[in-house]
């Protein structure tokens, strides 16, 4: 899982570069992925995730611990 957030299960999107003269070449949308580490008092150890802004956003409001038990039901953290 290269470009994948480990939280939200984002990754890239494809879309079109449309010129002036509405010529259209593919490109891609990449993920605002950033590597963090994340402390987890219950397992006292820390966790490296690959997570989007928006995860971080979600970790902040919740916290790691329900945040990470609700990615390993969806499968996305191990």
């Amino acid at each position: 899982m290269s470009k994948v957030c480990q939280v939200t299960g984002k990754k890239a999107m494809f879309g079109n570069n449309v010129s002036f003269s509405i010529n259209k070449t593919k490109r891609r949308f990449n993920v605002n992925l950033s590597k963090k580490r994340f402390y987890l008092p219950e397992e006292d150890r820390w966790v490296t995730l690959k997570v989007s802004a928006k995860a971080l956003k979600i970790i902040n409001k919740r916290g790691i611990s329900a945040v990470i038990k609700e990615s390993r039901a969806k499968g996305l953290v191990k």
